[in-house]
């Protein structure tokens, strides 16, 4: 009834309310780095210490992936809000950056207010790459990322992403030249390889770690399979076993048992969570609390996920403007209704749309806590 009453005052009337703030978390640093996940030992992976990144120091082994179109800010400072450490940016094309483009602009501002904030860049050119690095770092970002793991035609076409795992030595020149022009610690995120004909991921890992790479994340498929398939994360440890600095795996982590395998699979030192956050952006502090052995807070209840998804959607209209704000919500508020009653419904509803204020009626309606309704909440499978 709450939600509803809120839904009639509009947009406009609740912008800046932040009633998330009961599930703001502090984000804990330590003079160390904190221990990993008790089970770590049990399952007999060798890794005994959190995540150094050079100077900056995570007390979990949990990142929130970069994600094109969905990690932007207000993505972000949800999933933070919800408790997440690290998060990454989505990927901002270095050179469209520099020409000031509009749209690249605001998904790079404001890193400063997200710390620890990892910013991904993505280009083929070592000195504009560079140039990119050091704007993001003047903005305040902790760490800034390479991109050599983008599967997408797009990109790949313009040399960029994965497309660079074919041209090693445009690869390292990109990197040590980022590596030399900032002080913040320089990461790479990348695939197994182009093609299961040259899974050359270690041999470049090895090559990032040469000139002053501190951390390699490793997504379980080449850029042939984009998404297809199952992510190896038995490959993933010859990336480890390549190198001394930091491994993450990544690829099709949705559930805590996929973390549990993951890690057992890889030997990697932590894990990169993408589309298993989307929908449920809570995730991540659930395989926080699971890799640091402590109980694994609840979901959300419909009603706190009706707060939530407002919140969420009032935020996106505050920072794109409604109409773009309103377009770029409609894959969230589609993954947040997955598996409830009338999820299609539901769906058909906001896509067809146009007016903000109605869609935030539907979201209230919809998670509006009906009786009998919390059955439909979809649990985090084992």
């Amino acid at each position: 009834m709450a939600s509803q009453s809120r839904a009639t005052l509009g947009v406009s009337a609740i912008r800046g309310n932040d009633t998330g703030k009961m599930l703001r978390k502090p984000i804990e640093f330590a003079e160390n780095c904190a221990s990993l996940p008790k089970y770590c030992a049990r399952m007999g992976i060798a890794q005994n210490m959190g995540i150094c990144i050079g100077p900056v120091q995570l007390n979990t082994p949990v990142i929130l992936a970069p994600m094109s179109g969905i990690t932007d800010r207000p993505f972000r400072s949800l999933v933070k809000r919800l408790g997440a450490g690290l998060v990454v940016s989505e990927m901002i094309a270095s050179r469209e950056m520099l020409r000031a483009a509009k749209h690249m602009q605001r998904a790079s501002t404001d890193c400063a207010e997200e710390y620890p904030m990892s910013v991904q860049l993505a280009g083929h050119d070592p000195a504009i790459m560079a140039d990119a690095a050091r704007m993001n770092v003047d903005r305040g970002a902790a760490i800034i990322d390479i991109n050599f793991g983008c599967p997408a035609k797009q990109v790949t076409s313009k040399l960029c992403g994965s497309a660079l795992m074919r041209d090693e030595e445009l690869a390292t020149r990109i990197m040590a030249a980022v590596v030399d022009a900032v002080e913040a610690p320089v990461t790479v995120k990348m695939r197994m390889g182009w093609n299961h004909d040259d899974l050359n991921a270690p041999r470049l890992a090895r090559r990032a770690e040469q000139v002053g790479i501190r951390m390699v994340t490793v997504h379980g498929r080449t850029r042939m399979q984009k998404y297809t398939g199952s992510a190896d994360w038995r490959f993933i440890r010859s990336v480890k076993e390549a190198v001394a600095i930091p491994v993450i795996a990544n690829g099709d982590i949705v559930t805590l048992a996929d973390i549990d395998r993951c890690l057992a699979d890889s030997g990697a030192d932590g894990i990169m969570i993408g589309r298993g956050a989307q929908g449920r952006p809570w995730f991540i502090a659930q395989a926080i609390d699971h890799c640091a052995g402590k109980p694994v807070r609840s979901p959300p209840s419909l009603a706190e996920q009706g707060r939530l998804i407002r919140d969420h959607y009032v935020d996106m209209l505050d920072h794109y403007g409604e109409r773009r704000g309103l377009r770029n919500a409609r894959k969230h508020l589609c993954w947040y209704a997955k598996g409830l009653r009338d999820a299609a419904g539901f769906r058909r509803a906001v896509n067809t749309e146009d007016d903000p204020d109605q869609v935030l009626a539907l979201i209230a309606r919809f998670f509006g806590g009906e009786p009998g309704a919390e059955a439909a909440i979809p649990r985090l499978a084992a």
